[in-house]
């Protein structure tokens, strides 16, 4: 199969409101605020990751005469006992600091249930903002009046509707950029080929042996697992489930594993790490995201449909235990012809989290129902 080229896509680099996403999303990770505009609305806003008591009162004086409020998820309002079902503003007390507003944001019980009223749309659209920084799923908030921040205040600011339409526009401007053939352990070899997104990310396809591209392909969809696929952690079945992949890949003739940045199902590395120690308090997987206040399940599997179009290749046998994963990638146009399972071994350190992913997430797990036995 020869690589395919495409030009570059101009939908962030044409877009000023995407581009503006952009610098939006690098002042989130600088920890600075950014002012985010909808009709009618101006929001300041102001990543809630790293906060300390004197950023806090940075941002209450900069927000002033304006009152600073906690947006929080849907998701975190409801573990904090906030009936909810969107994102929520939460007023802060006169006595709350820094210690107090990141309780509400990741702790598993705080003191209080405290009072919130549902977010406009400015604010929503902060949370998304956050969200593609992959910090914590909350922001520290201040509505504000046309006269505030204007002139050369230096704040970026971002459109509501460009924070919204930003990873749709960012798959669409996805580019095919660089190749080349590694040598595996296996003793066979793998084409490796990088994509790249206007924005900078990357997802990278393994082509595996010699697929048949005139047949349906098998394909592994896989998500970035540091923990798993690098150190051989024994507490997810990630980097299992990628070994297997190759060698089913190898004993079947060949086909393609899309390695995607989307660790942690979709929150980041550091939001994984925070989410362990909440299953090391006791919650399971799909409680730990939740209660951080993201999805269950936060990917988004059209970057992977928009690569296997690239690779002219839109009929696939997943090998896959997650049925979700068929159903995105149907909806998102890719003919789904058969899912084979990928059954990876079960330990003492991982049974608890197979088990949640089978009765939580309706992963299909078989061989879990046996029981755990001498696992090791």
């Amino acid at each position: 199969m020869s690589t395919v080229r495409t030009g570059t896509s101009s939908a962030l680099f044409g877009n000023q409101g995407h581009t503006s996403v952009s610098r939006g999303i690098a002042e989130f990770n600088s920890r600075r605020p950014v002012l985010i505009a909808a009709p009618d609305e101006r929001v300041l806003a102001l990543p809630v990751e790293g906060l300390d008591d004197e950023r806090l009162a940075e941002f209450t004086a900069l927000s002033a005469p304006a009152v600073p409020y906690l947006v929080i998820t849907s998701r975190r309002a409801l573990a904090l006992g906030i009936d909810a079902t969107a994102s929520m503003a939460v007023r802060l007390a006169p006595a709350d600091n820094a210690e107090s507003v990141l309780g509400f944001v990741t702790s598993s019980s705080c003191g209080r249930v405290p009072k919130a009223t549902p977010a406009r749309r400015a604010a929503v659209a902060a949370i998304q903002l956050v969200k593609l920084s992959h910090g914590l799923p909350a922001v520290l908030a201040a509505d504000l009046s046309e006269d505030l921040l204007t002139g050369e205040s230096g704040i970026i600011t971002v459109e509501a509707d460009a924070a919204k339409s930003f990873s749709d526009n960012a798959i669409q401007s996805l580019t095919l950029t660089s190749e080349a053939v590694m040598p595996l352990n296996s003793r066979s070899s793998a084409r490796f080929i990088v994509f790249r997104d206007a924005m900078g990310g990357t997802e990278v396809a393994i082509i595996v042996g010699k697929p048949d591209f005139a047949k349906p392909v098998l394909v592994r969809l896989h998500s970035a697992c540091l923990t798993g696929d690098v150190f051989g952690s024994r507490r997810c079945d990630c980097g299992d489930q990628l070994r297997l992949a190759v060698t089913r890949l190898e004993n079947l003739g060949g086909g393609i594993i899309l390695y995607l940045a989307q660790e942690g199902r979709g929150v980041g590395l550091a939001n994984k790490m925070r989410t362990y120690r909440l299953q090391d308090g006791g919650l399971d997987t799909v409680d730990a995201n939740t209660t951080l206040g993201f999805d269950d399940d936060e990917r988004d599997y059209g970057v992977a449909a928009r690569m296997l179009k690239m690779l002219k290749c839109t009929r696939v046998i997943l090998l896959t235990n997650n049925p979700a994963k068929l159903d995105r990638l149907s909806k998102a146009g890719i003919e789904i012809v058969s899912r084979m399972g990928l059954e990876a071994p079960i330990n003492a350190d991982n049974h608890r989290y197979m088990t949640a992913k089978m009765t939580r997430a309706g992963h299909r797990l078989g061989h879990l129902v046996a029981p755990l036995g001498d696992a090791s």
